[in-house]
């Protein structure tokens, strides 16, 4: 009988323990797979407009690939970053509305995206070299022209994220998370429930091993504060990922001029598939304020 009794305690605090251990090694196997390349064969440019395939260098080390479409002298140019391993091909619903009233439009894949190479993801780091490095692009080949930035998720934070700021005239947010403890622990109880926030730590934990990086280096919410661009803050009422009140902080965080347009009934992702139309005219008004250069 007391033999039983000891088993039985032995497995109450041993099963425990063993599904700890399963879960703890669950999410070290996660943060291999949320670094890992997103390379993929990205296809034409739909809507028959005359691209130019482009590729220029960043200092991430990637050769970065991506489309240029021409537009009106004066009118600005607009850069569009994909979100967390998206491309360029994700932005391209934007491409239409954006050319029909007069901007150049650049879209490319951040590094260890879509065709641009790269080893693992960095969550915004890396990401910032590449935001840079397309901005230096555009001002070198079109140094008249005023350029603006639409970053989605991803694509927002690297634009934050760029040191020094980006030298750009408007730039827009869409759904960028204030800091990465926060995006981990919201994805985590997104996919696996409430119960694996615990466990956050042991993806940012991961951070520097993986990628080199600091838990600190990915805070958008402390780099917002010191860019004087003009900017246009997007969130999703039903975001998960980042969670409307998130949302709302970042905006807080940022100085003026700036603007900030929640999106009804949004999940994280493309608010512009949405809400097309009204999307079209506050990032069309938001731009136009911005970027056009006035004429004689």
């Amino acid at each position: 009988m007391k033999l039983n009794q000891a088993y039985s305690r032995k497995i109450f605090v041993f099963v425990p323990l063993l599904a700890v251990l399963f879960a703890a090694l669950g999410v070290w196997g996660a943060g291999a797979i949320l670094s890992l390349p997103a390379a993929r064969k990205i296809e034409n440019l739909p809507g028959g407009f005359a691209v130019e395939p482009v590729a220029f260098a960043s200092q991430s080390g990637a050769t970065l690939r991506g489309w240029f479409i021409p537009g009106q002298p004066g009118a600005g140019i607009v850069i569009l970053m994909h979100g967390y391993r998206g491309d360029r091909s994700q932005m391209a619903g934007r491409v239409p509305f954006l050319v029909q009233a007069g901007y150049g439009v650049l879209l490319f894949d951040f590094q260890a995206h879509g065709e641009s190479a790269g080893k693992q993801i960095t969550l915004g780091y890396l990401e910032s070299l590449d935001a840079q490095a397309a901005v230096a692009f555009i001002k070198e080949r079109y140094p008249a022209e005023k350029v603006g930035v639409v970053g989605l998720s991803l694509g927002g934070a690297a634009a934050v994220l760029a040191t020094p700021p980006l030298p750009i005239d408007a730039l827009i947010l869409e759904m960028v998370y204030p800091d990465i403890h926060r995006a981990t622990a919201n994805r985590l109880a997104r996919y696996m429930g409430n119960w694996a926030r615990p466990f956050t730590p042991l993806l940012t934990w991961q951070l520097k091993p993986r990628l080199g990086i600091d838990e600190n280096a990915l805070r958008p919410i402390a780099r917002v504060s010191v860019l004087p661009v003009p900017k246009l803050f997007i969130a999703g009422e039903k975001d998960r990922h980042t969670p409307l009140n998130e949302s709302a902080e970042l905006f807080a965080a940022a100085q003026a001029p700036k603007e900030f347009w929640v999106v009804p009934g949004a999940p994280h992702g493309d608010a512009h598939q949405v809400m097309a139309s009204e999307y079209e005219q506050r990032v069309l008004a938001f731009l136009a304020k911005h970027l056009r250069r006035l004429r004689r």
